[in-house]
């Protein structure tokens, strides 16, 4: 079975993080997250993966190459990002027999993508708090809201049901089964792929479904655990998910009374100088230098030639390739993008007062993150001047800079 994987996004909800990087390439642990995608898809069985490219293809392409974990690649290119079902449809030409569908911006538990290519035509569910954000899936029969039922996420006895209707964020959704964006499809369904444009302007691939399901007997497989990657916030999530999953390792070098204490993976060709304690889970990538006399603790990803220096505290943070936190800065659960660099006794507060959710702006719009504990977010190559504060929520555009002892409570 082939399996289409869908990393032609921009990811503008993404923004600054997303400026040079494509979304489906943001590090999650030690691979891009459209790889762990990927990842699922060849453990399932997929005998060939063709990825559909746009934003900054060449990065995804450059990752891939023409054969990933012994698997054949194909690449199609969406020019111009007109929704999910044109996305497919790009790669219609490429497609021969039976087919399954995967976002290279979605986690997905391995277990369930393998249930799910073992079912025939089938769609990934998920049961959430708040359906009216996903498209929300009714099953044969009568599908009880999660409150209604008696059994626990993931063992639900009606995990094979039929799916006989899907609806996209309702107001007043039916259940509460998300469509948690993992399908296989039948061959035939292949010339279903170009779908009109729905209300929202868009080609959506849940009309695809729709279609599927009138059809076929397209079977719900509920997984165990799912995240759509979408937000900055989501992606300090999935790195606090994957960081987690890493065995202890020290390839790089480790000097001195260096303390690393749980799951801590140090590559070949990074440096934990003297001093430095490390509580895992914690990840520092190939060419990083960590200490001397910093700590870094929670699910931290430290990235390629990174540098963070003497009496640095870096707590559940990503920290992408080529940034600094040379001296005397506190981090906390933030995302650094590339090049950033933090002056002297910059420290960033991560905890609001009035102990509420930290809010941030996207797509211009102020929203909850959900976190009670969450700092700032930096673009590409942002400076800060020393003795910087950063107030919780704070956007630094790419090339943002701040002045000497400046608290900086707007984005900037």
């Amino acid at each position: 079975m082939q399996a289409v994987i869908l990393a032609a996004g921009e990811g503008t909800r993404m923004r600054p993080l997303t400026h040079s990087t494509p979304k489906p390439m943001l590090p999650v642990a030690d691979r891009p997250l459209v790889a762990h995608t990927a990842d699922c898809a060849v453990r399932a069985g997929a005998e060939e993966l063709l990825i559909v490219v746009g934003y900054e293809a060449d990065d995804v392409r450059e990752y891939f190459g023409e054969e990933y974990a012994g698997v054949p690649v194909r690449f199609a290119v969406q020019e111009e990002q007109l929704g999910t079902g044109h996305a497919v449809n790009c790669a219609r030409e490429y497609i021969d027999g039976d087919f399954a569908v995967l976002y290279g911006d979605n986690l997905y538990d391995a277990p369930s993508v393998e249930r799910l290519f073992e079912r025939g035509p089938s769609v990934a569910a998920y049961r959430v708090e708040n359906p009216t954000n996903y498209g929300v899936l009714t099953l044969g029969d009568e599908t009880p809201r999660a409150s209604d039922r008696s059994s626990e996420r993931g063992t639900d006895p009606r995990d094979d049901a039929r799916v006989v209707d899907i609806v996209e964020k309702p107001a007043d959704p039916p259940t509460d089964l998300a469509n948690a964006g993992a399908y296989v499809f039948p061959a035939e369904a292949r010339d279903w792929l170009d779908v009109p444009k729905s209300e929202r302007g868009e080609h959506e691939f849940t009309d695809v479904l729709a279609r599927v399901v009138d059809e076929h007997e397209v079977r719900a497989v509920q997984v165990e655990r799912w995240m759509d990657v979408g937000r900055p916030w989501e992606l300090l999530e999935a790195n606090e998910w994957k960081l987690s999953e890493l065995e202890p390792r020290v390839d790089g070098e480790v000097r001195g009374d260096a303390d690393l204490r749980g799951p801590v993976v140090v590559e070949e060709g990074a440096v934990v100088e003297a001093g430095v304690v490390i509580e895992g889970p914690a990840l520092i990538r190939s060419g990083a230098s960590v200490g001397p006399n910093a700590y870094v603790r929670g699910a931290t990803l430290v990235g390629e030639r990174c540098h963070v220096g003497h009496a640095v505290e870096l707590k559940n943070s990503v920290v992408m390739r080529d940034a600094n936190v040379p001296h005397l800065s506190y981090v906390g659960d933030s995302l650094l993008g590339p090049g950033v660099n933090l002056g002297a006794g910059t420290n960033v507060a991560n905890l609001r007062h009035d102990g509420g959710d930290v809010r941030q702006t996207v797509k211009g719009e102020r929203v909850s993150t959900g976190r009670r504990k969450y700092g700032v977010v930096a673009g590409d190559g942002a400076k800060t001047g020393i003795n910087t504060s950063l107030s919780p929520g704070v956007v630094l555009s790419p090339g943002a800079t701040t002045t000497p002892g400046e608290s900086v409570t707007r984005d900037r």
